[in-house]
């Protein structure tokens, strides 16, 4: 009998397999019965777990403790976020209106509480960056501004300047908000240099559970209108009984996430741009054909989102799937179909190019052996798919 293929897992960013740590520290917590808002034993019990987790995470963003409200997730900390009723030094403020970048994630090109009307979409060029003086100008009005971009784009891993970002905005007297949810664990974050007056995380894209995320504020005097309300839970900034093992699951691979973020870290950044290259490079090999987007900008260490012409995404995602090997399409998928990515249009990428994207993105448990694997079954998808591509040049 045949021996099983190894499972090879290639797509982090969609959703990291959970750390051991996380998931040891979550069953622990499962018998524990205490809500964190009762005063007897088990609730103080309770209410000390989450702290900690707190201030794990806010340290994984350079916060303070008291900045982070737990969510459900990313989605739910973006609708929070964009909406045009914030608190202000303790007085009400209206925002008169959203720009977002044409590349983020659904969750923000939905626009969150802001009505149609109130949007208008900022462009990127053909790296996927922000046109910053096209930002400027927009900027260069009357209106009390939302903008919204993310750090690092989960299709093409293009990270954008959010530095420079928040020094215009700042400028401008705007606000702004970063979606960090995939930068966490693959670069440093650092609220206070971005100038962010928010920022959006996700337990489960760096090795949390499923179901987790938060929103971390600069300042504890400015924050979104939650969006939940009823009991005084997360300094009442988002009503319910606070899930304490998810919670605490997501401290856990913070602080992990918080150490691999760091350039020199050996365990995670360096070793995870080192196997990206050898990916990269084993993808020029196997076809000198390969387009691989954003790569005249800064990437994250994890992220190559390629195509090859000829060489249809929803096709070789099949054929992965049947040499157990898990990637996704650069674009989103609906109903098993693979549409073209917004984010791949927005940067002036050919339709037809665009729907042979597929996106590799690594994570902490990602080997050599991985890439290895990858690169054995890809030549022979490309010969099957489209036999001229192995000559063909870019």
């Amino acid at each position: 009998m045949a021996s099983k293929r190894p499972h090879v897992y290639l797509d982090h960013n969609a959703s990291a397999p959970l750390r051991a740590a996380a998931r040891d520290r979550m069953v622990d917590l499962l018998d524990d019965a205490g809500n964190a808002s009762s005063v007897h034993s088990d609730g103080r019990r309770a209410r000390g777990q989450i702290e900690e987790a707190r201030d794990q995470v806010a340290r994984l963003c350079g916060a303070r403790t008291r900045a982070v409200t737990f969510t459900s997730g990313a989605t739910e900390a973006n609708a929070t976020i964009l909406t045009p009723s914030w608190q202000d030094q303790g007085a009400p403020v209206y925002l008169d209106r959203l720009l977002r970048s044409s590349t983020e994630h659904p969750s923000v090109v939905s626009g969150g509480r802001f009505s149609v009307a109130c949007q208008e979409v900022l462009p990127v060029d053909e790296q996927g960056l922000l046109k910053l003086d096209v930002l400027e100008t927009m900027l260069a009005s009357d209106e009390l501004t939302l903008v919204s971009v993310m750090a690092a784009n989960n299709e093409t891993g293009v990270i954008q300047p959010i530095e420079e970002i928040g020094r215009i905005v700042k400028a401008a007297g705007a606000f702004f908000h970063v979606d960090a949810v995939q930068a966490a664990g693959r670069m440093p974050i650092d609220i206070q240099s971005w100038q962010a007056d928010a920022i959006s995380l996700s337990a489960h894209k760096f090795g949390g559970p499923q179901g987790m995320g938060a929103i971390v504020v600069g300042s504890t005097a400015r924050v979104p209108g939650a969006l939940i309300g009823g009991g005084g839970q997360e300094n009442w900034r988002r009503a319910g009984t606070e899930n304490v093992a998810g919670i605490c699951g997501f401290g856990v691979a913070a602080e992990e996430a918080a150490v691999e973020a760091d350039p020199a870290s050996q365990a995670g950044a360096s070793r995870l741009l080192a196997l990206r290259e050898r990916l990269e490079e084993g993808l020029r090999r196997a076809s000198p054909a390969t387009v691989i987007f954003g790569m005249d900008a800064p990437r994250l260490c994890n992220t190559t989102c390629f195509a090859v012409p000829g060489v249809a995404a929803e096709t070789a995602l099949i054929a992965f799937d049947l040499e157990s090997i898990s990637v996704s399409s650069g674009s989103a998928c609906s109903s098993g179909k693979v549409s073209v990515s917004h984010v791949l249009t927005a940067m002036g990428v050919d339709e037809a190019l665009a729907r042979c994207a597929l996106r590799i993105s690594l994570g902490w448990n990602t080997k050599e052996a991985d890439i290895d694997r990858f690169l054995d079954v890809w030549p022979a998808i490309v010969d099957r798919l489209n036999p001229d591509a192995r000559t063909q040049a870019a």
